[in-house]
């Protein structure tokens, strides 16, 4: 990728703009939207109790999970179906889909038996209060099989993300949305002469908003002629040695940079839950309004990753130095503003919680601090996942979270909780510092642009015959 010119420090195409604040508002939206159908569980569980709040709350340690899985799953996706979109060039992208979407299956599976066989067992890595054991385990029988579907449904997403395609996510994940909330509100609290089902209503509800999800997204993209993957299902599950090696290639050290990292989150959690029930409801409340910051933040990695693997697909190096720089300016200012909105807003949220008053005064604490890491999060995720990943360097950000995550904060989380017994606020600090540091090192390789990477291969290549 030679330069022809040199261009501005920042992009001052308007087209580049446009297309990012396209991208960036209907796939932050969705996620929002997506995350809430979710939160609707732990928003009506709330006002219903505290033991159903925090059994849900165990089990959506688990979706986050799962979550990180879908994302290693699309991040790989798109960072290799975006360059050959640049190169507008589909069958590649089929193919890659494909490879995708049979991962996505098989951890699907796994789930559904394991959350049907032992949910006793998960929950109660989280907490040993047997009361929110139990809510936890009723939850998660039901609701696991919507974790399955959200795998492979999160899959189509991001096959249709890499291409520019957003819009139909948003729009169903409003479907979603009022349909999970529709029935949680019947049937946890009764309502119009349902029977009470508390936490196995939340968990219905939740079920069925992901079953119609699933539905439509598989109706549209047989319907898609862009990616035309149901029309060409050949291409989708034909073997291509190449293509297989280039995505898992990609997918193992993405894998390490979000799913390994993502078992800390669980971890850390079960640490605060043992220390104390009112802990566990705090914090629990607190990563409600924090979650919804950070999928704005996912939302800015997911179209930087895109919009980087398309210009690289393009072949102009200049360009994607330049869009670097520009979108990593612009995650610092979304993560500001992000901070500002958790900060002002906490009061008024805090609202929407029954809550005793020393889990209450936890959570406002919780939420202030958030609104400082939020900041640094918003910076060095876009950048770490979305450009230097989304770029095609799929080891850096591997190896920053394994020595951030597991030899730095890990160690001091059971430090500061075990040997120190520090207050929560401090040790959520603790837990939470990475974000914070990994500016540094995430800012010092943005710089030096060896994460621009060309992955996609010519023509010659993917249909030479071993």
């Amino acid at each position: 990728m030679e330069a022809e010119q040199k261009l501005s420090f920042f992009s001052r195409d308007r087209g580049f703009y446009m297309t990012l604040i396209s991208l960036l508002g209907f796939v932050a939206l969705q996620n929002v939207i997506g995350y809430t159908v979710n939160m609707a569980d732990n928003i009506m569980l709330g006002r219903y109790g505290q033991e159903a709040l925090s059994g849900a709350a165990t089990v959506n340690q688990i979706f986050f999970l799962i979550q990180q899985f879908g994302v290693s799953v699309a991040n790989t996706l798109v960072a290799l179906s975006a360059q050959y979109w640049g190169e507008k060039r589909i069958s590649p992208i089929r193919s890659l889909t494909g490879y995708a979407l049979k991962l996505s299956v098989i951890v699907a599976v796994c789930l559904i038996v394991a959350g049907m066989t032992i949910p006793h067992l998960i929950c109660g890595i989280f907490t040993n209060d047997a009361a929110i054991v139990e809510q936890g385990s009723q939850y998660m029988r039901i609701v696991i099989w919507s974790f399955g579907l959200y795998c492979i449904s999160s899959t189509f997403y991001a096959a249709l993300r890499a291409v520019g395609i957003v819009k139909i996510s948003f729009y169903i994940s409003i479907v979603s949305l009022i349909i999970n909330c529709g029935i949680n509100w019947v049937l946890i609290f009764g309502h119009f002469g349902a029977p009470r089902m508390g936490i196995r209503g939340a968990a219905i509800g939740t079920l069925i908003a992901r079953i119609v999800e699933f539905v439509i997204i598989v109706i549209y993209c047989k319907k898609d002629k862009v990616l035309g993957l149901f029309d060409h299902m050949k291409e989708m599950l034909e073997k291509n040695e190449v293509l297989r090696k280039d995505y898992f290639r990609i997918y193992l050290p993405n894998f390490c940079a979000t799913v390994v990292w993502g078992i800390s989150i669980p971890v850390q959690t079960a640490i605060l839950g043992r220390l104390s029930a009112d802990a566990l409801a705090a914090n629990s409340v607190a990563s409600t309004f924090y979650q919804y910051a950070k999928v704005v933040t996912m939302a800015m990695s997911s179209c930087s990753g895109v919009m980087i693997g398309k210009a690289i697909g393009e072949g102009s190096r200049e360009l994607v130095k330049q869009y670097g720089r520009t979108l990593s300016l612009l995650t610092f200012i979304l993560g500001c503003i992000l901070g500002a909105l958790l900060f002002f807003l906490r009061t008024p949220l805090l609202s929407l919680y029954s809550l005793n008053d020393n889990a209450l005064l936890l959570a406002n604490n919780l939420i202030m601090l958030q609104a400082l890491i939020m900041v640094g999060m918003a910076y060095q995720m876009p950048v770490s996942f979305g450009i230097i990943q989304g770029g095609g360097d799929a080891t850096f950000t591997m190896k920053m979270n394994m020595i951030c995550t597991w030899l730095i904060v890990m160690p001091l989380t059971f430090m500061g909780a075990y040997w120190w017994h520090v207050a929560i606020v401090p040790l959520v600090l603790i837990i939470q510092s990475d974000q914070l540091f990994k500016c540094l090192p995430v800012w010092l390789k943005f710089r030096n642009y060896t994460w621009i990477k060309k992955l996609t291969r010519d023509e010659k290549v993917l249909n030479a015959r071993p």
